[in-house]
């Protein structure tokens, strides 16, 4: 359902399992749309289809009214409608051209002024603990990028209907700022966990996954 102007309109996109209250809150994983059907995640998740994260997500998306959004595509929301827009460690999960679609998205509905704020898993972190340990299979692991291929006929349906989840592209502070500066974000800046030029934040939380993660925001120009 788009949403309409209002004083301030916040949005999470791709919450998962975690949607902040007083947000509108977005995902597009097959549990949200499984949702709508209450038999449907729990037999899914007997059949081994859908996991026990996924399973827990279709439960919290019924409870916690999270609402499919496809944010390559288009996030349901009216164009300069938003105050404010978040996302953690999701776009990670987009290759370099659907993370392009995605910030387009959000400049389109951010207000003039709007902020967005967009936290990753920093892959300098991971970087500097392979220096010190010299575990390369931990490193390759830990980056999340290596995926098996699925075997047997409950594997495959579960790629087909859930998709893969690994990541596809990995980012640094100055990589994802880079990058927000391309797709036409002002005022771009690498924040300390905790801290944020949003205005009103209401229970967004600001050190989510702080010790993995690294967090930009940028400004959608006047």
């Amino acid at each position: 359902m788009t949403q309409q102007m209002t004083a301030n309109i916040r949005v999470n996109v791709g919450c998962g399992a975690s949607p902040t209250q007083g947000w509108a809150n977005f995902d597009n994983s097959f549990s949200i749309r499984a949702a709508r059907w209450p038999l449907v995640v729990p037999v899914l998740a007997r059949l081994g289809i859908l996991g026990w994260q996924s399973a827990g997500l279709g439960r919290v998306a019924d409870a916690r009214n999270i609402q499919f959004g496809n944010a390559t595509a288009r996030i349901p929301c009216a164009s300069s409608s938003v105050s404010a827009v978040y996302s953690s460690h999701m776009i990670e999960h987009l290759d370099c051209g659907e993370a392009r679609a995605f910030l387009a998205e959000v400049r389109r509905i951010l207000r003039s002024g709007g902020v967005v704020r967009i936290s990753v898993p920093d892959i300098a972190r991971l970087v500097q603990d392979y220096l010190v340990t010299g575990d390369a299979d931990g490193f390759i692991a830990a980056t999340h990028m290596g995926l098996n291929r699925p075997t047997g006929l409950m594997a495959w349906m579960k790629w087909i209907l859930v998709g893969p989840r690994h990541h596809l592209w990995m980012y640094d502070g100055d990589s994802l700022a880079k990058l927000l500066r391309e797709a036409g974000f002002a005022d771009v800046a690498i924040m300390p966990p905790g801290k944020t030029n949003i205005e009103d934040p209401g229970d967004l939380d600001l050190e989510e996954r702080a010790s993995e993660s690294v967090y930009v925001e940028a400004v959608r120009p006047l």
